[in-house]
């Protein structure tokens, strides 16, 4: 049974909701599932704006058919190749056969490499400033190439305002009947899941996307319609100034996260007792067990907060496997313009905050404190000095 919404007169959502997915991109965990969106536009032509996943694909084929009634499909605007988006095209152009794909040269090159109908006889392309009138409206492309595929543009409505921006402004998270931000407590309830979502989906192209955000500060943007997530129509404003943060590598808040791997429960102790130390201080801290927290979750924290301490032991001559991957991954995502600190514990030879920091060397503009805490086993009364002293640094830095 078919389940749209409208998102202006003539725009339709005919996306789908996934909540069985356990592991978005077999990665991130999503216990609240997550949306695709696509959008059809009812103009003099009818215009689909990308498809779905096939977890979804019923329930968008219904809406499409409920929403054109009767009508047939002219256009299939295809902004991004990834397959949670474009999986449904093959179907799309069987079940409407005479639909035309409107997609840029690096789009048609991907689909010939997922699918195999004959994708030049049915594609127009176009490139960075072409326009496409589809009778009252007209979208405009913008290329925003690793944002986050190589590929990716986003389109323009210059009628209704809209940005069409494909995988940005996106975010975890099922609709749950809304279709608007600004129809449930955003920044509440799905912040955290934004923030989340961007830093590890797009997180690496900072740069990318700042480019894509200047291009942007010159249209006037009334609506932004993502592949994931919500639709905004109001408080844009705020929400750009989340992504400009975000893809700067600017703290949004002052905080330190602590981030510890520990086999016996000593590092978790250490790591324990500076939050206590620094919240005496008033600092703001959030705690994690590396062995436990999806690395995405400590990631996201990391884009938040302006100061990372990473405790762990040396295990096996190096670095705690789960914090070795922890950083790994931090490094792979460009975390910068950050104060960093290190605690390591070793029974007979703490070597480990040497190699974190070795690990974190090609990220920019980080700012290693020369504090550090060395255990050697369990924590000592007589090191408490040394936790006193970092907090210090931490506070003061």
């Amino acid at each position: 049974m078919y389940c749209y919404r409208k998102v202006t007169d003539d725009l339709y959502w005919i996306g789908g909701n996934d909540r069985r997915l356990a592991l978005f991109e077999g990665v991130y965990q999503i216990p609240r599932g997550v949306s695709y969106n696509s959008y059809l536009l009812m103009d003099e032509k009818t215009v689909l704006l990308d498809t779905v996943d096939k977890a979804v694909k019923g329930v968008f084929f219904e809406n499409i058919e409920k929403v054109l009634d009767g009508r047939k499909l002219d256009y299939l605007v295809v902004h991004h190749m990834e397959p949670d988006h474009s999986e449904a095209i093959w179907e799309v152009v069987m079940r409407y056969p005479e639909v035309k794909i409107v997609c840029n040269a690096k789009i048609a090159q991907m689909m010939k490499q997922f699918f195999s109908f004959d994708v030049d006889a049915r594609v127009e392309l176009v490139k960075e400033g072409d326009t496409f009138h589809t009778g009252k409206h007209n979208l405009v492309f913008v290329s925003a190439p690793m944002v986050h595929w190589p590929e990716v543009m986003v389109s323009y409505d210059t009628t209704d305002k809209i940005l069409f921006s494909a995988d940005a402004f996106g975010t975890f998270g099922a609709l749950n009947g809304a279709l608007f931000a600004d129809e449930v407590d955003f920044p509440r309830d799905y912040l955290d899941e934004a923030r989340r979502y961007y830093t590890n989906i797009v997180g690496k192209y900072g740069v990318q996307v700042q480019a894509l955000l200047k291009k942007a500060a010159t249209l006037d943007i009334q609506m932004i319609c993502p592949l994931h997530g919500f639709v905004w129509r109001k408080d844009i404003g705020w929400y750009l100034d989340k992504y400009l943060h975000w893809s700067s590598y600017t703290p949004e808040e002052q905080g330190v996260v602590i981030a510890y791997a520990s086999i016996y429960g000593n590092t978790a102790n250490a790591a324990d007792i500076l939050a206590c130390k620094l919240r005496e201080r008033g600092v703001r801290t959030e705690v994690f067990d590396v062995s436990v927290t999806p690395a995405s979750e400590i990631i996201a924290a990391a884009f938040k907060y302006s100061h990372l301490v990473f405790a762990a032991p040396t295990y096996n001559s190096g670095v705690f496997v789960t914090m070795e991957a922890l950083l790994m991954d931090l490094a792979e995502h460009n975390i910068q313009n950050r104060t960093v600190a290190f605690m390591e514990n070793g029974t007979w030879a703490a070597t480990s905050a040497r190699q974190m920091g070795a690990m974190l060397e090609k990220c920019k503009n980080l700012t290693v404190l020369e504090q550090k805490v060395t255990i050697k086993s369990s924590m000592k009364e007589a090191q408490m000095a040394e936790i006193e002293a970092l907090a210090d640094a931490l506070n003061e830095g």
